[in-house]
């Protein structure tokens, strides 16, 4: 089997246009394992991510009385939904930044994944283009979570599709 026939027949450069606002299909429910087996993974040592305990004792003070999922952890899944529309012909990767993490996650929310064409142009080499992606991970109430600017190069399709 060809590679192109391992994709799909879209999500080339040319399918994005400006503006384009994408839901992705799936959404992922956030699990204790998620939060504690990577929080651990990547040794991250901030209590509020593996000490219920301690969570539940600063609830006097306004903290949350729970532990929080890592952001790393909410903004990985933000991006791993949005992959299957906005990655599937990528060829590389550019940049990641402007993250905002504006609301907590709690083990047991829901994140649903939209991704926003900010920008593209041309790339320096004929087969491929550039694409910048705004993507916003959204709770299960519709607040906010996770917002992340993304570029990638990507395949043209008059290149790369199977013909």
């Amino acid at each position: 089997m060809k590679t192109a026939e391992l994709t799909s027949a879209d999500n080339y450069f040319e399918d994005f246009e400006v503006g384009l606002l994408l839901r992705h299909a799936r959404g992922k429910t956030v699990t204790e394992m998620d939060n504690v087996l990577i929080t651990n993974m990547v040794m991250n040592t901030a209590e509020g991510h593996f000490n219920e305990h301690a969570m539940k004792q600063q609830d006097a003070r306004g903290i949350f009385a729970q532990r929080v999922v890592f952001g790393g952890i909410n903004l990985s899944m933000v991006l791993g939904l949005a992959a299957q529309d906005t990655a599937e012909q990528c060829l590389c990767e550019l940049t990641l930044d402007k993250i905002r993490l504006s609301n907590p996650v709690f083990h047991g929310d829901t994140l649903c994944a939209y991704s926003e064409v900010l920008a593209r142009s041309d790339a320096d080499r004929p087969d491929a283009g550039i694409v910048r992606f705004r993507h916003y991970g959204m709770n299960q109430d519709d607040k906010l979570c996770v917002e992340a600017e993304r570029t990638v190069l990507l395949k043209r399709k008059s290149h790369w599709a199977h013909k």
